[in-house]
């Protein structure tokens, strides 16, 4: 996940500028930003749960910007996100990136959204088609529960995140500590531990929870804008087979499939990022 310099040491990534930005009447969060050759398309990059912009693209920051202007935010409780007593909501974040979009002056964007973000970028389309060039939906489904196990799952999700907003700080860092970076210490580098310690957990535990209760299969099919759907083929977090029905739901969405994990986009760059660029290319094209 980190280069490594010449002695072996770990080191972040290289990441393009980034600050932070207020926008007006929702609070302030944090966005990179990549020029890109002039006139080229916006992608408008939309991360996983529990990642953040950087967790879950610097594998993809230049890469996409050889080609299109891009932008990334952190959403709600992720990284330096939005922070807000208001329970956490997709359509907040989906108006959040709109909102950003703004504030640097671009009319017409490419949503690409990975896992959690596949939802926020259905949803942007849903509540702001006339800005939605088209999309590319990663690793992501048009729901995500069926199953008692799932659905239990995502009831200690609520639990926790009700409990989450009563705890004070030292309990908070606590639950950071406990329930993601003691799991992670041992494989992320520093930077992305540094990174993921940056959330607002009672957030993030929310947005499991609205992840949970999502679901497009009522809408989807209404999707008139060209659309890509990557596929990671061996996921173990989001079904293949949802992933597949959110494809074949779309009107005249084309199909990228990647051999990998959920978690390609870090672990199988070299497979995934190609792949990535592919399906936006497919979108411009059919734009």
């Amino acid at each position: 996940m980190a280069i490594r310099d010449g002695k072996g040491a770990d080191t972040a990534p290289h990441l393009p500028h980034g600050a932070a930005m207020h926008l007006p009447g929702r609070g302030t969060t944090f966005v990179r930003t990549m020029g890109g050759p002039q006139h080229a398309p916006t992608v408008l990059l939309l991360h996983g749960w529990t990642a953040s912009a950087d967790l879950n693209w610097f594998t993809c920051y230049s890469p996409l910007a050889r080609h299109y202007r891009v932008v990334a935010l952190d959403h709600r409780g992720h990284g330096r996100g939005i922070r807000s007593k208001k329970g956490f909501r997709l359509e907040d974040c989906a108006d959040d990136a709109l909102a950003v979009c703004d504030v640097l002056g671009i009319d017409k964007v490419i949503p690409v959204g990975y896992s959690m973000g596949g939802p926020i970028a259905q949803l942007m389309w849903r509540r702001h088609p006339e800005r939605v060039r088209g999309m590319v939906l990663c690793a992501t489904a048009p729901y995500f529960l069926t199953s008692r196990e799932e659905k239990l799952g995502f009831l200690g999700l609520s639990g926790m995140a009700a409990l989450a907003r009563l705890t004070p700080l030292q309990a908070r860092q606590w639950l950071t500590e406990q329930f993601y970076l003691q799991r992670k210490s041992d494989i992320w580098e520093p930077w992305a531990i540094q990174e993921a310690s940056l959330h607002d957990w009672r957030m993030v535990l929310e947005a499991g929870r609205a992840i949970g209760k999502f679901n497009s299969r009522e809408w989807i099919a209404d999707v008139d804008v060209p659309t890509s759907v990557l596929i990671t083929m061996r996921d173990r977090v989001v079904p293949v087979r949802r992933q597949v029905r959110l494809f074949e739901t779309i009107h005249r969405a084309e199909a990228f499939r990647v051999d990998g994990d959920h978690d390609c986009v870090v672990s199988n760059p070299d497979r995934f990022v190609p792949t990535l660029l592919r399906a936006v290319s497919s979108v411009v094209e059919r734009s």
